[in-house]
């Protein structure tokens, strides 16, 4: 028996995390081991905190929630 974890891909869980300093997001990721699963495509999430792959539909949620605007910019 494997003592390995097993690899994520892009579509394998109900969504993946996502740390602010990984921005700009692009789907499919480099490490989800499915990179040329369909074409890459930039997604918006700062605004929002959440962005859905239109190719894959692997949802994405940036950690700790929408980005905030400095004021005045």
């Amino acid at each position: 028996m494997s003592t390995d974890a097993p690899t994520i891909h892009c579509c394998a869980q109900s969504f993946v995390e996502i740390d602010p300093k990984e921005l700009p997001l692009a789907c499919p990721r480099p490490a989800g081991g499915v990179w040329n699963g369909h074409p890459r495509v930039f997604l918006k999430i700062e605004e929002t905190g959440e962005a859905r792959c239109p190719y894959c539909g692997t949802l994405y949620v940036l950690r700790g929630g929408p980005l905030q605007r400095g004021h005045g910019h």
